[in-house]
């Protein structure tokens, strides 16, 4: 039976959070963000009392002295915590993309880890059951895009909760990137894939906790039993160097917030022949292709995108595309983040890539597709169409998801 909006967020209000919304922002202790964990051990873990509890995490997980909370909360003796789940890179972060850890105890605590990766359904329902676990605890990093698994695993692991009849709590971090808008075009459903479960937008401007709330109000086919433990002293307009938290990488090429700030945009390099840097200390900023010179910043730049400006570079990767080969490009230098709209600037730059460049392809299976959510970015632009013509014709679904997105928002 599928939940409303309406009765979602009136069945969930009373146990959805540890404070209401106003009491959030600006909290004692001179406005200084808490993230969900701190605020759920500052209570004494009162919402895991009397719960064998289980944890999907990975090295972001961490507390403000970066100590990982999966060795905080198993040395406190007022918490029952039994199993560790780890996503895509492990729980550790010792596998590259597309890779996991598997399945193994962890020499630290003892712990037994399971590998989520890739898993759904009824079959990451019945790892859950074979945990033991009552309660399944999420706390993982994003980074805002709609193409960084992690969200997804969010909702594989809700779903399989539901099925598996276990309670679901996530603990909320900030998004880096800010939660003032989404951007982009949204995910149309015959393009579904790990990379996008559902018809959100390519830059969501969500907390996790808010995405939980949508996936369980709009997506899932019936809801978990959904404990959500928020912020408090965080803004939306506020990017991740405000929140005064160490920056973790959530993946190994996600080295700094400077690169989620761009990823949102460049991650659509991954659907062409360019490098769109993964081997260079820049994954994400620097983007480019043997045969490319100083033609493609100059192009860029003569486009006037807020926020940005664009340098000729010439970089060598040391692994995925162009392995060990010196390649031309550009890096992307944001100067002013708030002007800054980094999924235009993607596509600005696939059309100029294009324009300027004779090599130019799209990878051969059509991912850029998945990662934008349909045929409209490839068609359009292989039709001629300018950058702006390409983001004009995604408005209208985009308002449709910032209407049903407007309903989840938690914070001011």
């Amino acid at each position: 039976m599928r939940l409303s909006r309406r009765t979602f967020l009136a069945a969930g209000t009373a146990s959805a959070t540890l404070a209401s919304v106003p009491a959030m922002v600006g909290e004692a202790g001179g406005g200084r963000l808490r993230t969900g964990f701190e605020r759920l051990q500052a209570d004494g873990y009162a919402k895991l009392r009397g719960q064998r509890t289980g944890i999907v995490t990975n090295p972001t997980g961490i507390t403000r002295d970066v100590r990982h909370i999966v060795d905080v909360m198993h040395a406190d003796d007022r918490v029952n915590l039994v199993a560790v789940f780890g996503p895509e890179h492990g729980f550790r972060g010792t596998a590259q993309a597309g890779g996991s850890e598997g399945r193994y105890d962890d020499p630290a605590t003892g712990l037994p880890v399971y590998d989520t990766y890739l898993k759904s359904g009824r079959p990451l329902a019945d790892i859950f059951t074979a945990s033991g676990v009552d309660t399944v605890v999420f706390d993982i990093q994003d980074v805002g895009a709609r193409f960084y698994t992690y969200i997804w695993t969010l909702y594989d692991c809700m779903e399989a909760a539901q099925l598996a009849g276990k309670r679901f709590v996530v603990l909320d971090r900030p998004n880096p990137v800010t939660g003032r808008a989404a951007q982009g075009p949204v995910l149309h459903k015959e393009f579904a894939s790990f990379v996008g479960r559902q018809p959100i937008a390519q830059a969501h401007g969500m907390t996790v906790a808010e995405l939980a709330r949508l996936f369980n109000g709009e997506f899932l086919a019936a809801p978990v039993a959904l404990d959500t433990v928020l912020m408090s002293g965080w803004k939306r307009s506020e990017f991740y160097d405000t929140s005064g938290l160490p920056w973790v990488p959530p993946s190994p090429n996600m080295p700094t917030a400077d690169t989620a700030l761009v990823y949102s945009g460049t991650c659509l390099f991954e659907g062409t022949n360019l490098s769109e840097g993964r081997g260079t200390t820049r994954p994400f900023e620097l983007l480019g292709a043997e045969g490319i010179d100083g033609r493609w910043a100059l192009e860029a730049g003569r486009l006037g995108l807020p926020g940005v400006h664009f340098r000729e570079a010439y970089f060598a990767p040391t692994f995925s595309k162009f392995q060990g080969k010196t390649i031309g490009g550009v890096q992307i230098h944001v100067h002013d983040r708030a002007a800054y709209d980094p999924v235009r600037t993607g596509i600005a730059l696939l059309v100029t890539a294009k324009k300027v460049w004779s090599g130019f392809t799209w990878r051969s299976d059509n991912w850029i597709d998945k990662l934008t959510g349909s045929t409209l970015v490839r068609t359009m632009i292989d039709a001629g169409s300018t950058a702006d013509e390409v983001v004009a014709a995604w408005q209208d679904e985009l308002k449709a998801f910032q209407r049903v997105r407007k309903e989840y928002l938690l914070y001011g």
